[in-house]
């Protein structure tokens, strides 16, 4: 394993569009002894990506980030229209961070014509956003199942703000056997608590400035919830109000939830998390947090 490299100007980033090139590449680090980790992104990096690129470069010789929007976990057209886009400057992040190389490939070439295989983790994937976005678990198992595939790395890196994804892709690798380590990297918030996503660029002004308030109110909640002595019905109907007031409409959920299996919970008195997803305007930001003393460790289990 290499040391961390330093950050700055790099060269051009290396970028392959082909499964076969990434293959060959991987092969040839491989050949030579070398580790490899992987960083799955549907690029508009910021600094939750860069966390996960840093943590790979620590434990891996090697590393491959992916930029690709996946079509089939946008249960709507607008929303995958409107994802961001601008692979040149994420490849001029990562080229700072002195990945390997970036595979970045075009639609068709992930899911050819005639594509028909679907990967699903029922129970993980039912609820949370897998049962107000239909097909988005779905759709985030089946392309990563695909990416880890195509690439055979030792460590992929996933971040705990998409804690349902974390989960679902964690099953998944383990009961298909795939032989790849999930390696889970605390969220990454702004100094107002607002976690880091590719969705805040879209938030107008008077938005972000709204927007801390989902942290604010979760932070209040797991407060009030700590210790598993009070029960969580009325907890969050006084949350949802919290936020409703704060302009987030709908709110698509505000639950607690099992850290490891997602059941609901009606006191956190078991390793438990906060999950919440809520809309301003027209973007949809997603939470979660650990409740303290309920047993819950940092990250969820390998």
């Amino acid at each position: 394993m290499t040391a961390s490299a330093s950050e700055g100007p790099a060269a051009p980033l290396l970028t392959l569009r082909r499964i076969a090139e990434l293959r060959e590449a991987v092969a040839g680090w491989r050949r030579a002894g070398e580790s490899v980790g992987i960083v799955p992104t549907m690029g508009a990096l910021h600094e939750g990506h860069l966390a996960l690129v840093r943590r790979a470069r620590d434990h891996c010789d090697r590393v491959v980030t992916t930029i690709f929007v996946n079509p089939i976990q946008f249960n709507r057209p607008d929303d995958l229209s409107a994802y961001p886009r601008d692979e040149a400057r994420d490849a001029a992040k990562l080229a700072a961070l002195s990945v390997d190389l970036l595979f970045a490939p075009p639609v068709e070439e992930v899911y050819p014509e005639g594509y028909q295989t679907r990967v699903s983790v029922p129970g993980l994937s039912d609820c949370l956003c897998g049962a107000v976005r239909p097909g988005h678990m779905e759709g985030v198992a089946t392309v990563v199942a695909k990416l880890l595939l195509q690439s055979l790395p030792d460590r992929a890196y996933f971040g705990e703000k998409d804690y349902q994804q974390l989960l679902v892709v964690r099953r998944m690798v383990r009961d298909l056997d795939i032989p790849v380590r999930i390696e889970a990297v605390a969220t990454v918030r702004e100094a107002d608590g607002l976690a880091l996503s590719s969705r805040n660029l879209l938030l107008t002004s008077a938005q972000r400035t709204q927007a801390p308030a989902l942290f604010r109110v979760l932070q209040a909640l797991a407060a009030r919830l700590e210790g598993g002595a009070v029960p969580a019905q009325d907890v969050l109907e006084q949350g949802r109000a919290e936020l409703a007031a704060a302009g987030f409409e709908p709110i698509d959920y505000l639950e607690l939830r099992g850290a490891e299996s997602l059941e609901p919970l009606d006191r956190a008195e078991r390793p438990a998390r906060l999950f919440v997803a809520a809309w301003l305007g027209a973007v949809r930001l997603i939470d979660n947090l650990e409740i303290a003393n309920s047993g819950a460790s940092r990250h969820p289990p390998a």
